[in-house]
């Protein structure tokens, strides 16, 4: 198969771990040779998660500069700041809710407004797929969902071998029952948000 280099970015908390092991997951399961790696920098004081997914036949699991097919972006301004990543065939799905730093809380920062980050994001990659998922986390009744409308909405865009089925398959057995429900809810309107 084709090889594909996937990197997920996030701000510490937003599950970008989980959503990157559980892809890892569904691949091995469909026999597809599969290397995830994670980078967890600051995330314990809301900083910066990096991880990639590298499906085909690789011997890294580094995603170089210019390297990533798709990134998946959990945090508006951390998707602008991993473009770097990206070339102009890259596919980014990002997610448009800030969540800014606590420097421009405490009034020691800016934060950009989203649709500038957008903007620029659109002016480098062949496709940007944007939309609001913490509004949808939040429709389905669990806030902590936004990694299964990433998740929904990369395997929504078909710019990898994995479909839904065997995405919810992975799902049903490797996340907690008691948010089975709302997670399976959250993955499935990130599949329509790509489309």
């Amino acid at each position: 198969m084709e090889t594909k280099r996937l990197v997920f970015i996030a701000v510490g908390g937003q599950g970008n771990l989980l959503a990157s092991r559980l892809l890892g997951e569904a691949a091995l399961s469909m026999n597809i040779p599969t290397v995830v790696s994670e980078i967890h920098g600051m995330a314990q004081r809301g900083g910066i998660v990096e991880s990639a997914v590298l499906l085909g036949d690789v011997t890294s699991p580094i995603v170089s500069s210019a390297e990533a097919d798709v990134l998946i972006g959990f945090e508006p301004l951390e998707t602008l700041r991993a473009l770097g990543k990206c070339n102009k065939d890259t596919v980014v799905i990002t997610n448009t809710h800030p969540l800014p730093p606590f420097t421009v809380a405490i009034g020691q920062g800016t934060y950009p407004p989203p649709d500038e980050s957008l903007s620029l994001i659109r002016g480098k990659v062949k496709k940007v797929i944007a939309f609001d998922g913490n509004a949808i986390a939040e429709e389905v009744g669990n806030p902590l969902a936004l990694n299964m409308v990433m998740l929904g909405a990369l395997i929504g865009s078909g710019t990898i071998p994995i479909g839904a089925e065997e995405m919810k398959k992975v799902l049903s057995t490797s996340t907690k029952k008691a948010f089975l429900e709302s997670n399976l809810k959250a993955f499935d309107m990130g599949v329509e948000k790509a489309n």
